[in-house]
């Protein structure tokens, strides 16, 4: 995926197409960049298991890797030929496409939601470490689950069927309008109605995110007496709690017609109470933390279980 991602970003420079209204080949480079993250993180995750459940995700993998082959390989298929891959109905090879497309995310949910069931049988020593990959993989898979939203008709899909006509596509990620409109550079979110992306987005990122923090804390604690353990896992818990409130706040904006660069009022107090919140649940897990450890014991165990267990060749499921 990481040498997927170069090739589509030479498409971008030489390759001046527009597909439903973005760059052809920024599909490509997105979904490019997004499974090698995905790869990377959960190769590391795998590493703790042992004995059986290692074997399962063995096999879980192998069929994790067929599943995003046939979404890559439809969606390059979709931009050499100059048309959409999600929700494309124009004609039955299209059709068929989108298909096989579905049925490859509907497996990649399930094999991931077994692999996170497994996961989460794992002790791993360092407490606020632990809470943070359990938290990531939980909001991961809500921001992978809200990818279904995108799958519903719209009214105006439904009424046209209805009416004895014929639609090109079957379901959307914009929510007021068609597909294709203004949108930011290369997220290509749209600037003008709701998109159903940045949930999906937010959400599936959290497994890469929060585990980086709980890492980042762990290496800061050595310095900082008062990073105890217990501090650690209350402000990974507060991440996670203010991470999930955010994957909702703009699922639920979206779901409301409303672009995320033109919030109303509405909006724009539910944002500042979870700033709010954010900030008090910090504040309250410093002030209530538990005693001070300074012989370095906290970077020491995530040191010990990350060394352990480092996202390497010999340690990937076979």
């Amino acid at each position: 995926m990481a040498t997927y991602s170069v090739i589509a970003v030479i498409g971008l420079a030489i390759d001046d197409r527009m597909i439903t209204g973005a760059p052809a080949w920024a599909k490509p480079l997105k979904f490019g960049i997004s499974i090698a993250l995905y790869g990377v993180v959960w190769a590391w995750l795998l590493s703790y298991l042992t004995g059986r459940p290692r074997r399962i995700a063995s096999i879980a993998s192998i069929g994790i890797v067929a599943a995003f082959a046939v979404e890559m390989v439809a969606i390059t298929v979709q931009v050499l030929r100059g048309t959409s891959s999600h929700f494309n109905q124009q004609s039955t090879f299209d059709s068929t496409v989108y298909s096989a497309m579905a049925g490859s995310v509907v497996a990649l949910y399930l094999l991931t939601l077994g692999l996170s069931i497994l996961l989460f049988r794992v002790t791993i020593p360092d407490r606020a470490l632990r809470h943070a990959i359990r938290w990531g993989v939980v909001i991961g898979l809500v921001g992978m689950g809200l990818a279904f939203l995108m799958t519903s008709p719209t009214a105006q899909q439904l009424a046209t069927e209805d009416a004895g006509g014929t639609v090109d596509a079957m379901g959307a990620h914009t929510v007021g309008a068609v597909d294709g409109g203004p949108g930011l550079p290369l997220l290509g979110w749209s600037t003008e109605y709701g998109d159903l992306r940045i949930g999906h987005f937010v959400g599936m990122h959290a497994l890469q995110i929060i585990p980086l923090v709980a890492l980042l804390l762990a290496g800061l604690a050595p310095r900082r007496p008062w990073l105890t353990e217990h501090v650690r896992t209350t402000l990974i818990t507060v991440l996670a709690a203010a991470w999930l409130a955010a994957t909702g706040l703009v699922t639920w904006q979206a779901l409301r017609g409303q672009s995320i660069v033109a919030p109303d009022m509405v909006t724009l107090q539910a944002w500042g109470l979870l700033a709010i919140g954010m900030v008090a649940g910090v504040g309250l897990g410093i002030r209530l933390g538990g005693p001070a450890s300074s012989d370095g014991t906290a970077i020491a165990t995530v040191r010990r279980s990350v060394a352990a267990h480092p996202p390497t060749a010999k340690n990937y499921p076979e």
